[in-house]
């Protein structure tokens, strides 16, 4: 059971971080080209407010599982 609660905070904290770099790539406009072509800002907004949700998902999955 510990492991499984450990893996949903693990997973709950990579998706944190992954929601501020996208948050901070928001706030400073940095471009990222892929195959030539800028990536809009809008889907950094939205990368931002999915993974944050994923984030806080899974840290309260944990919290109700080791209870």
């Amino acid at each position: 059971m510990k492991s499984q609660i450990m893996g949903l905070r693990v997973a709950g904290t990579v998706f944190g971080l992954m929601s501020l770099a996208q948050l901070t790539r928001f706030l400073t406009h940095f471009q990222v080209f892929v195959v030539g072509y800028e990536l809009p800002m809008w889907l950094s907004a939205l990368a931002f407010v999915f993974l944050g949700s994923l984030s806080i998902w899974m840290w309260k999955l944990s919290c109700r599982a080791s209870k």
